[in-house]
């Protein structure tokens, strides 16, 4: 099933939707001849799973068969808006960070059949939210055991800063004003500041992910994934090639003819939610 909630976020000073896939009775328990679907005090595994830019929560549903995928391998997927914010804590401004550890992630659980364990509990994005979902794993990876990651990777100190090979020249730190009759995106030198500062702040995700390693936190298992006509493909291989540094375990799928495109992604959710994420593809029950 899917539900659609809306509720007054405190850390975003605004009303915020969110999608969520919840398994129901599927096609595939008519093929097991399943008799017992809905069990009191049963609970699901579950994906957070990030849009991109531009995008809202509703994006999985609309361009992918998420809802299916959801259905027959028992998985809750929540999928919140993020309003271009980088699923970051903009100074003087919404929470976006604080909003999903503080707020959604225990809303659901209190309100929905959620397992809290940390074996249970995966986080994913495409584009910048991959860049989301890689930091957030990284942020509390006592909260999460695995994360996905298609077509992007956390900000890199080396993709902010202006004239590096691995920079989007619109995405730059300190980057010339645009057009102002061209799309508006973020101006990331107002969520982050310098690139200087950037490298040395919170928001570096590389900087927490050898911290992590140091303080000897458990580690999440990544699986990166990108096509190879995509532009994101440099960004998605220096994140990958930087955790394995450091010693997580991570993978990586790059696949040719794929651009930053939906079939891409759709193709990637039905291999990580049936094969690589480690899902039971079944709820879990009371006394389980």
């Amino acid at each position: 099933m899917v539900v659609k909630f809306n509720f007054l976020s405190k850390y975003l000073g605004m009303q915020t939707n969110v999608t969520m896939c919840l398994p129901s009775f599927s096609f595939a328990d008519v093929m097991s001849d399943r008799k017992e679907v809905y069990v009191q005090g049963m609970k699901y595994q579950t994906l957070y799973l990030l849009h991109g830019g531009s995008g809202d929560d509703s994006d999985y549903v609309n361009f992918s068969n998420i809802v299916r995928y959801a259905d027959d391998h028992k998985l809750a997927v929540v999928m919140p808006c993020d309003y271009n914010g980088e699923y970051t804590d903009v100074p003087k401004g919404p929470k976006y960070l604080k909003y999903i550890m503080e707020e959604l992630i225990p809303l659901t659980r209190a309100f929905f059949p959620l397992s809290d364990k940390r074996e249970d509990t995966f986080v994913g994005g495409l584009s910048m939210g991959a860049a989301g979902a890689m930091k957030i794993a990284l942020t509390y990876p006592e909260l999460f055991s695995a994360a996905l990651i298609m077509s992007g990777a956390a900000r890199h100190p080396d993709t902010l800063k202006p004239g590096s090979p691995y920079a989007m020249p619109k995405m730059a730190l300190g980057r010339d004003e645009e057009d102002p009759d061209a799309m508006p995106m973020p101006n990331l030198s107002d969520i982050y500041g310098t690139w200087e500062e950037f490298a040395a702040s919170r928001h570096n995700a590389y900087l927490t992910a050898e911290n992590d390693v140091k303080e000897g936190k458990p580690l999440p298992e990544f699986f990166f994934a990108c096509g190879l006509d995509d532009f994101a493909l440099p960004r998605c291989r220096l994140g990958y090639e930087e955790l394995k540094k450091l010693g997580f375990k991570a993978s990586m799928l790059e696949l040719p003819g794929y651009k930053h495109e939906w079939d891409f992604w759709d193709l990637i959710l039905r291999k990580a939610i049936g094969e690589w994420l480690p899902v039971r593809h079944s709820a879990i029950y009371p006394g389980e």
